[in-house]
């Protein structure tokens, strides 16, 4: 980690978990600094990354530094490094989906606005389909939040073509629409203090572990944990000391 780098705005934090969202344990870093920067490269024309809100979100910047910038979320403990085979992929952290989650069921309920606006009648919902469930509840409950009624319609015509435990949770939505039920305004204000709180980040620290052999504490530094990171590696198990005996005992 570049330990000169100035903490990430919540617009940046939030930018870079939209842009992982389509290539969680698709693709790793460097492609999603290529999503950021707004590369035309062919890879992310094939899979379409280009439609992605925040294509193009660092397009002044060099590819060197949104890498950083990603870096600094792993650090943060916003997103993950993953190995599929030795192939290293990104992922979301609790904490970083939590996020993501969020906006993304508030992208979808602008979208559901804009519709209203245009008069849009009968949109395919289709899209809604095998969603992640809890993006999918959130984004229900999110839409019952804003009393508005107009959702109805795309809420019935959703309801038609989603599964039993999907429709079940649309039809309650429905009914909370039109029976006017009270919003929980307390359930409301702790999801939002949770995101806020979540938005800060775990600064990384030093690990104090615990040797197999000797049975001593022994500091896993920052340094060390990145690299191990990088590598694939699993925690160390055992303290310097004791490693380079088992080295030595190997090579005797």
């Amino acid at each position: 980690m570049n330990e000169n780098m100035n903490r990430l705005t919540v617009e940046e934090i939030k930018a870079i978990l939209r842009g992982a969202d389509p290539i969680i344990m698709e693709g790793g870093r460097t492609l999603l600094a290529k999503i950021l920067k707004g590369s035309r490269e062919k890879k992310v024309l094939q899979l379409e990354l280009d439609t992605c809100p925040v294509y193009g979100y660092f397009k002044s910047k060099k590819l060197d530094d949104i890498m950083e910038k990603i870096d600094w979320m792993i650090d943060y403990d916003f997103l993950d490094v993953e190995y599929r085979g030795k192939l290293p992929m990104i992922v979301f952290t609790e904490r970083g989906w939590q996020i993501e989650c969020d906006q993304y069921a508030d992208e979808l309920l602008r979208e559901w606005k804009e519709w209203v606006n245009q008069g849009k009648q009968d949109p395919d919902m289709v899209y809604l389909k095998d969603r992640n469930r809890e993006l999918i509840l959130l984004f229900l409950d999110k839409v019952r939040e804003t009393g508005n009624k107009s959702f109805i319609p795309y809420l019935k015509l959703w309801e038609q073509i989603d599964y039993k435990k999907v429709r079940e949770a649309i039809r309650r939505t429905i009914t909370a629409l039109e029976d006017n039920e009270p919003v929980d305004e307390q359930r409301m204000q702790e999801r939002n203090e949770s995101i806020n709180e979540a938005l800060k980040g775990s600064a990384p620290q030093d690990l104090l572990l615990k040797c197999w052999d000797c049975g001593n504490r022994f500091t896993f530094t920052i340094s060390e944990q990145q690299y191990f990171k990088q590598k694939g590696f699993q925690l160390p198990k055992t303290c310097k000391k004791c490693r380079n005996k088992r080295r030595e005992l190997y090579y005797m």
